[in-house]
């Protein structure tokens, strides 16, 4: 899943502001809320690459992707894996877009 979202402010607060609340993006965005372990991110200039074990009650699935920072957008790319059947992209596109949103204010 690809989703991009616009912003108007220098690329090193929304880095900031991405790194500061990271965990705050996935959380809550299926059915049952995302817990979040075995977490691993990696900035390369302002291109994010992270992975970590999502848990939600008693199954786990690794979810891994890329969140790149550009002068006017931002735009997350997300594997769920077969998390995907219990997080449709219709649901998880517009919860990034809209937490990303609230990130940038």
């Amino acid at each position: 899943m690809r989703v991009t979202v616009s912003h108007n402010q220098p690329k090193e607060e929304v880095v900031r502001a991405i790194d500061g609340s990271f965990d705050d993006l996935f959380r809550g965005i299926g059915i049952v809320p995302l817990r979040i372990t075995n977490e691993k991110r990696s900035w390369s200039g302002t291109t994010l690459t992270f992975s970590f074990d999502a848990r939600m009650g008693l199954i786990a699935a690794p979810i891994a992707g890329t969140v790149e920072v550009a002068e006017k957008d931002v735009t997350i790319t997300v594997d769920f894996g077969w998390l995907e059947k219990l997080i449709p992209a219709k649901q998880a596109g517009p919860a990034l877009q809209s937490r990303i949103r609230g990130l940038l204010k």
